[in-house]
């Protein structure tokens, strides 16, 4: 399956007071149309999961949590992290070289704390998604390899120093592997070779010693060459002193594939290696349109990858990546494919939800 940079969007200014705080034991509410709440007396996935033990997540759209309503109250009720979708990348908080805006991100970071939600960091170094004065410095010639390495430093420090003591993961690193466990050919691997990679979690550990720090990817689900090279990656790291906390498994998914196999061994060998695993990215998209089998089907994967952390005692979250629709990225780079969130565009819940609540509510095993 191939991973997309997200679309970036330029967020409205997000409105924290006013929403709606959710307490444990509070009946979530299920709209069945865009500012129009259905109640149901279920209890909210972020209860559940508290009761399991672990995180429940999603990735935020800053421009919808600041102009629709539902989609905020969803976001307050039903989960206890939220991951910034794109406003902690690096064009959207270095856009000029040395100038930062933490505007949008640390309105996330607000919006989290009200509502008594942790925040995962997302990501401090990735191929995609990076600033124009960046990737046009390279390209001409006038930022050579010495100086590129200061501004990695730079920008790795910053961030994470501004963000000291209010989030619990980041994603240090952000795909640096091809399938067949070879590096990605990147810039980052072209003009620094692959001790970028240690310099990266040593830089982020000097800038917060209590933040835990991941290796991000997808495709790694299973027991594969390219799950394989992080854990070799991590051994070696381990090995040289340098302090790696866990493995990010992104969980991009598709029905139109076999589920992945050995999730479970996977987990078990990094858990054996002393790191933290998290799901991190997870949606299913099914092909268009959707339908009953299509939708029960997309149910059991979502399931199946819970069911897997919730039996790894290495396992601290379970994040998704968006849970309604018309915000997800898969329309837009899979042709024909789609409907892969927990909500479809209505905001009406598809059996995946149900299937994810009654797996936590089983606890952990």
């Amino acid at each position: 399956m191939l991973k997309h940079l997200r679309t970036t969007a330029t967020a409205a200014a997000l409105l924290v007071s006013g929403t709606l705080l959710i307490g444990a034991g509070t009946a979530a509410a299920h709209p069945g149309k865009p500012g129009h709440g259905k109640p149901d007396p279920g209890t909210p996935l972020r209860v559940a999961a508290d009761r399991a033990h672990v995180k429940f997540g999603t990735a935020v759209n800053t421009t919808a949590l600041a102009d629709d309503a539902t989609y905020r109250r969803i976001t307050a009720q039903q989960f206890s992290s939220v991951t910034a979708e794109n406003v902690m990348k690096w064009e959207t908080l270095q856009p000029q070289r040395g100038v930062y805006d933490f505007t949008e991100a640390d309105r996330l970071v607000a919006f989290a704390r009200a509502h008594g939600q942790s925040v995962r960091g997302h990501t401090l170094l990735w191929h995609n998604q990076l600033p124009a004065w960046l990737t046009e410095g390279l390209a001409d010639g006038s930022i050579d390899a010495a100086e590129l390495r200061g501004i990695l430093r730079d920008h790795i420090t910053t961030v994470v120093r501004h963000f000291k003591g209010k989030l619990y993961q980041w994603d240090v690193v952000n795909e640096v592997f091809e399938e067949d466990g070879s590096y990605r050919n990147s810039i980052w691997l072209e003009k620094l070779g692959p001790g970028y990679i240690a310099d990266a979690f040593r830089w982020a550990r000097e800038a917060d010693p209590n933040v835990k720090l991941f290796f991000n990817d997808y495709n790694v689900e299973g027991v594969n060459a390219k799950s394989t090279a992080y854990y070799g990656l991590a051994k070696q790291l381990k090995a040289r002193g340098v302090r790696v906390d866990g493995f990010g498994i992104q969980g991009h998914l598709s029905t139109q594939y076999g589920f992945p196999g050995d999730v479970g061994a996977n987990l078990k060998r990094f858990a054996d290696l002393g790191l933290q695993t998290a799901f991190t990215e997870v949606d299913v998209r099914v092909p268009l349109p959707a339908d009953p089998a299509k939708l029960a089907t997309q149910a059991d994967y979502y399931r199946g990858l819970l069911s897997a952390c919730l039996g790894s005692r290495s396992c601290t979250s379970f994040t998704v990546w968006g849970f309604a629709d018309q915000y997800s990225w898969v329309p837009g780079v899979f042709d024909g494919e789609g409907a892969a969130c927990l909500y479809d565009e209505s905001y009406r819940t598809k059996p995946a939800f149900d299937a994810l609540r009654a797996e936590l509510r089983q606890g952990r095993h």
